[in-house]
């Protein structure tokens, strides 16, 4: 999409000159001959840069540029001058001009300062969504087939700018399922941006996606970009898009099918490049049946389908997600910790209604709440359901509690997938599928441990 530049001149032939070059250049020129006549522009349009001459009748460039810089203040702005002193290119820098040129103008030199001042206020902006952003998280943890199948769909689909819809759960991870296709796809050079639909009142909701124009609404004290203007050229992440209203889903659609929009209380349509990833933890067939969801929105959006696995269906990989989430909380400050086998084989036995995001806000009550490093089977169960507590906890415990963390996780290991396989006759296969094992993973689990059955 080509940048749009306003041209605010006083003279008719540098707008038709500045205009005809920007042109040439692939830019998008608009021209006003007076600062108000500029300012009202901006009110109503989306300005990438703007060329601001000094001395013109009325409000003159020095007044213009003190305004656009309190309205936009990512807005680069270059001033030209047929009359510029060191004292004026000095004081317009000290107000926020990107850059100061002369009259009469360079070709090469105009073309260079807008290509440079364009390139910073895009830096700006992702800066600033990054800030905005939640940091990412750790990489998808698990080996259990549930995870390597999910892996699987993910690296078929990111490389491709196909809109997918991620289906799942409270806690099951879909938006570390999000960040990862972005993460994996030719658009990862610029940030994803992010919206929970859920969390926007439903009167701002198409402000926040779509922007508005100042004085759009009660409030509205300036023009404000919004996410789809944000996401352009990169991935947007619309979380819970189950909860979006029908006209907000109305908007959405003509942007998959058309790649354009309007801000609140504008009229220019603005196109843009945007790759749609959604999530929702409802089931979008039953809300279309309830009138709640638009069909034609549900179809666009489930190109590809991606189910993000409970934690019930990935149970082998709470070892290694435990010992995930005790580095994040190491990282934090929080003091290393370590749980004995016994601890984590209770927590592969606590049923997670919260899933992921439950198990980890309970490891870390647990380090939080624990004064020793080693943390026991004996002192989790209070915080777990009855039946996920051992009969015989403090044995197990003292089995294992003069082996460092990693052996006794080793030496569990060796227990559990013994007693598995033990169970069900020593079939691999059959083994594998009921604790969400990979075949081959665990054929190389059982070889690595020296596990031999009788």
């Amino acid at each position: 999409m080509s940048s749009t530049v306003l041209i605010i001149d006083d003279e008719d032939s540098i707008r038709d000159s500045l205009s005809g070059i920007l042109v040439d250049e692939g830019f998008h020129p608009l021209t006003a001959a007076t600062a108000e006549e500029g300012l009202a522009v901006l009110e109503q349009q989306e300005v990438n840069l703007v060329l601001l001459d000094i001395w013109m009748p009325g409000m003159d460039g020095m007044e213009a540029l003190k305004t656009i810089k309190k309205e936009y203040s990512v807005l680069p702005v270059i001033m030209i001058s047929g009359h510029g002193t060191i004292e004026t290119a000095v004081q317009a820098t000290q107000m926020g001009a990107f850059d100061f040129i002369e009259k009469p103008l360079s070709y090469d030199k105009i073309v260079l300062a807008i290509n440079k001042g364009l390139h910073v206020a895009r830096l700006e902006r992702e800066n600033e969504i990054l800030r905005e952003s939640s940091p990412a998280g750790p990489r998808i943890t698990g080996e259990s087939t549930a995870v390597i199948a999910l892996r699987e769909q993910i690296a078929r689909v990111a490389p491709t700018d196909a809109s997918v819809l991620i289906l799942g759960g409270h806690g099951t991870g879909k938006e570390l399922v999000a960040q990862t296709i972005h993460q994996q796809s030719p658009r990862t050079g610029s940030p994803m941006v992010e919206v929970n639909c859920a969390a926007i009142p439903e009167e701002l909701i198409e402000s926040e996606l779509f922007g508005h124009v100042k004085g759009a609404f009660t409030g509205a004290d300036k023009a404000k970009q919004g996410k789809f203007d944000q996401a352009n050229g990169s991935t947007l992440f619309l979380d819970e898009i189950g909860d979006m209203s029908l006209k907000s889903q109305a908007k959405v659609l003509r942007i998959l099918q058309e790649q354009k929009f309007e801000r609140v209380g504008g009229t220019r349509t603005i196109q843009v490049d945007v790759r749609i990833l959604a999530a929702t933890n409802k089931n979008l067939e039953q809300e279309i049946a309830s009138e709640n969801f638009r069909a034609d929105l549900f179809y666009r959006l489930n190109v590809v389908p991606i189910n993000v696995p409970s934690l019930a269906e990935r149970i082998a990989d709470i070892p290694a997600l435990v010992d995930n989430f005790l580095n994040q909380f190491h990282n934090k400050g929080l003091g290393r910790k370590q749980f004995t086998s016994d601890a984590l084989a209770m927590l592969m036995r606590q049923p997670w209604p919260g899933n992921i995001r439950e198990l980890r806000n309970m490891v870390e009550r647990l380090v939080i709440m624990t004064p020793e490093t080693t943390i026991t089977g004996a002192a989790i169960a209070p915080f777990l359901s009855p039946e996920a507590a051992l009969p015989a906890a403090s044995q197990s415990s003292e089995i294992y509690a003069h082996l460092p963390f990693k052996d006794a996780r080793k030496q569990f290991e060796h227990d559990y997938l013994k007693s598995k396989l033990q169970a069900h006759k020593g079939n691999i296969s059959r083994t594998a599928e009921t604790i969400g094992m990979e075949r081959s993973h665990l054929h190389k689990k059982v070889k690595a441990l020296g596990i031999v059955l009788k």
